[in-house]
């Protein structure tokens, strides 16, 4: 009778478990299994490449991620799996991207607690001062020149930004009429406006459905260009003059490190800015 007794008890304990601790024991094997798939080198290097919003084949991604092709199926399959990667089917060839705005943000995320970790296995900014400067992150801008974006539209109370999200004031919705970017068309299904914190400038740039419409503005009227296989953007002669009167930015390209000397555009053009 003990026995049947104690069974009855465990069972009576196990439902008087208060609602907020049966969901935490839900969820951390879930946790744990998206951790484990991002944890993987191979899998975390294929998964960093598509952080600039580009669809790569299996065999571009085995290439970043240093195994061979039948490894790497392994490792998109779980990825895919597990709803961190879209597929998408073009004659033979299968085409990967991140499944949503969800999963950058994760993993921005991740690069920035691996960037702060302790101090003295904190790594210095190796990406280069190209990378830092202007860069993708999935579908916006990130680097010096986002982040100095984002604290103009803030300055100018053009948008409103707490650390949940952000609103376009009055003001900002003419300004953005003016700059020419309809923000109707801005998907409903996302948020509109958040904070995403830089990792390299540890300062928040522009997520979201604005975000992502000021990167196609900016792509679409040659203020920056795209780096061949990078996520880094360069800034045009273009994007200079506009970035300074459309938001007061001193857009000048980031130096090699020899005095008045800048990086070179995929097209040969460079804009050099004193200061």
């Amino acid at each position: 009778m003990q026995k049947h007794y104690d069974l009855g008890r465990s069972i009576r304990a196990w439902h008087c478990v208060p609602v907020g601790v049966k969901q935490d024991m839900d969820t951390g094997p879930k946790i744990a299994q998206v951790a484990a798939l991002i944890g993987d080198p191979a899998r975390a290097n294929m998964l960093s490449a598509l952080m600039d919003g580009r669809t790569l084949t299996a065999s571009e991604l085995a290439y970043v991620s240093g195994v061979a092709p039948q490894t790497a199926s392994g490792h998109l399959a779980k990825l895919s799996d597990a709803g961190l990667l879209a597929l998408a089917k073009q004659g033979r060839r299968r085409y990967f991207r991140l499944a949503s705005p969800h999963v950058a943000r994760v993993l921005e995320g991740l690069m920035v607690v691996a960037q702060d970790g302790p101090a003295r296995q904190r790594n210095l900014w190796r990406g280069g001062e190209t990378l830092r400067h202007a860069r993708t992150c999935y579908d916006h801008m990130a680097g010096r020149i986002a982040v100095a974006i984002a604290d103009r539209l803030v300055q100018q109370s053009f948008i409103l930004l707490d650390e949940d999200g952000g609103q376009l004031t009055d003001a900002g919705r003419s300004f953005f009429d003016e700059f020419g970017v309809d923000l109707r068309l801005a998907s409903k299904r996302r948020v509109f406006c958040r904070p995403c914190l830089d990792w390299s400038e540890r300062r928040p740039h522009l997520a979201g459905a604005l975000g992502a419409a000021i990167l196609h503005h900016a792509l679409e009227h040659d203020w920056v260009e795209h780096v061949r296989d990078s996520r880094a953007l360069v800034v045009t002669p273009a994007g200079v003059r506009d970035l300074a009167t459309t938001f007061g930015i001193e857009g000048a390209l980031p130096r090699d490190g020899r005095e008045g000397q800048v990086a070179s555009l995929s097209r040969g053009r460079v804009a050099v800015i004193s200061g």
